[in-house]
């Protein structure tokens, strides 16, 4: 056994690639139990990292690529419709047979349960999949209501007992191996013989199910009474709580479950759960939380320029620290680089509306010092004003295609304000202010504390049939 993986990593090495991270220690030191589920997590790292050689001999022309490879389930749309929320191609489960490896360690009816539980999910998943980034529908399923709605409920009713497969560190988690499909990695199909990789597969799908919910209720819809399509403020609050669920969601992927996962195998996880896709996607939700807020407080009579320019800020920091997060990440197929184009769009925008508001309020003062200050951060908000409609024509172009909905909220009240309010102000200071001296002149944003945190969401109980 030793010698096959001393071939295997020498193969790998003539390839470039190095896989001592996923070496076997022959020590006499494990059990046999252990020795054997050591070298299984292994060979679960070697067939990963070799997939990707395969994929990378794919891009080189040397390999062809088959459908079969993804079973079938892969189907990247060519185009997702209107995006108000940007939802990442969805994980997609492969059927598991549960039955050989648990043979003999679960009751037969515990088996059952499981298997049919995730079949359920499997089916589900496979039919929402392929249409989740589009407008959601109220589409009747062979289980009623939505698809939504079914699949979400499939994932909470399996979630508890698939826990049981990791209770109190039993021996079970490694006994499965889970298999699924993703859109974001160059390596389509992943396996590992982990419970806590499923249960990190199921929590992130149940993120994204409610990143797709939020997008369907900001899509603009047309007026009863004839105006122009718009989003209810009922929609819009509705929007903010789905948002903090899912930056819930992902939040205790990254601090409760990933760090159950053994280092070898947090190493070979496909791109879209690694621990910076996570955080960013968390990061995103409260980013565009804010960013309704914002627009609800524009909306309201009652907020100041204050508290308004605190709340743009705070939706730098979020798409700022979203960026940071993936910026470096492998991120190269087309879901993977629309994403990052997404992040760009939105922290564009969101600079527009703190220097939109932080140049309204250095306006205010009475000094030549806090009036060039304002001219500056004016000048910069009109600026970036531009950049924010070519990064989104960018994001929209790049595959699958998209299409904007009609502004709305801060950035329709934003786009109509800042050149008519910078005009005034900016004209009379041409000579003294040109473009490239007022964009390096632009003031610093101030640097608020961040107020919208996730829901706290906190892994289920184990049912009650493992007792």
């Amino acid at each position: 056994m030793r010698t096959r993986l001393q071939e295997a990593s020498k193969q790998a090495l003539s390839l470039g690639l190095d896989f001592s991270e996923c070496s076997v220690r022959f020590d006499g030191k494990f059990s046999f139990l252990g020795l054997r589920e050591e070298i299984k997590r292994s060979f679960d790292g070697l067939v990963y990292l070799l997939r990707r050689v395969k994929s990378k001999l794919q891009d080189m022309g040397c390999l062809v690529s088959k459908p079969k490879d993804s079973g079938g389930y892969k189907k990247r749309p060519g185009n997702v419709g209107e995006v108000a929320v940007f939802v990442p191609g969805m994980r997609i489960p492969k059927p598991v047979d549960f039955s050989l490896p648990l043979d003999g360690s679960l009751s037969k009816s515990l088996v059952e349960r499981l298997s049919a539980l995730r079949t359920r999910m499997v089916v589900m998943a496979g039919q929402e999949s392929p249409a989740a980034p589009k407008p959601r529908r109220k589409t009747a399923t062979q289980h009623g209501g939505s698809t939504l709605a079914d699949l979400k409920q499939a994932l909470e009713d399996y979630l508890p007992v698939l826990l049981g497969l990791v209770k109190d560190g039993s021996q079970l988690q490694n006994k499965v191996q889970f298999v699924w499909i993703n859109q974001e990695d160059e390596v389509e199909e992943t396996a590992m013989s982990n419970a806590w990789y499923e249960i990190l597969s199921v929590i992130h799908l149940m993120a994204m199910l409610s990143l797709s919910q939020a997008n369907f209720l900001l899509l603009p819809k047309a007026s009863a009474d004839g105006h122009q399509p718009k989003v209810s403020e009922e929609n819009r609050r509705t929007s903010i709580d789905i948002l903090l669920k899912a930056a819930g969601y992902l939040d205790c992927a990254v601090r409760f479950v990933l760090p159950q996962l053994p280092p070898e195998l947090r190493r070979v996880l496909p791109v879209d759960l690694a621990e910076g896709v996570l955080r960013a996607l968390c990061l995103q939700a409260l980013g565009q939380g804010v960013d309704i807020q914002l627009g609800m407080a524009i909306d309201s009579t009652k907020a100041t320029l204050a508290v308004k320019r605190r709340l743009a800020c705070e939706m730098v920091k979020y798409w700022d620290q979203a960026q940071s997060n993936i910026v470096n990440l492998p991120l190269a197929n087309v879901w993977g680089a629309k994403h990052k184009l997404f992040v760009k769009w939105k922290y564009t925008e969101a600079k527009v509306a703190a220097y939109y508001y932080h140049g309204l309020i250095l306006d205010e003062g009475n000094t030549e010092k806090s009036h060039g200050m304002a001219i500056a951060a004016l000048q910069a908000a009109e600026e970036l004003l531009k950049e924010s409609k070519k990064a989104c024509e960018a994001f929209n172009m790049a595959p699958p295609l998209s299409r904007s909905p009609p502004l709305w909220g801060a950035m329709k009240y934003l786009s109509e304000k800042i050149l008519k309010d910078t005009s005034s102000k900016v004209r009379i200071n041409r000579d003294l202010y040109s473009i490239e001296k007022v964009m390096e002149m632009a003031p610093p944003l101030p640097d608020f504390a961040l107020a919208l945190k996730p829901d706290e969401y906190q892994l289920p109980l184990v049912d009650d049939c493992w007792n």
